[in-house]
């Protein structure tokens, strides 16, 4: 997976959840927090704190327990 897919994925989505960009980039939630955190130290992705809610209204999720991830430049 190159560090490109992610970034694009995160600039045209704003913010994601680890287990939504896992399922979409075809790769392990693993392996994608290895590239995020590559990408939180340059500055251009930062991690939410836990309990931030995703913006969806459906509501399935416990904010506690979501993953996610924002586009910061």
């Amino acid at each position: 997976m190159i560090l490109s897919k992610v970034s694009n994925y995160l600039k045209l989505n704003r913010r994601a959840a680890l287990k939504d960009m896992a399922s979409v980039l075809d790769v392990s939630p693993d392996a994608l927090r290895c590239m995020l955190d590559r990408l939180e130290a340059k500055g251009s992705v930062r991690r939410l704190p836990s309990g931030t809610s995703c913006g969806g209204s459906c509501s399935k999720c416990k904010p506690q327990e979501i993953e996610l991830y924002e586009w910061c430049s």
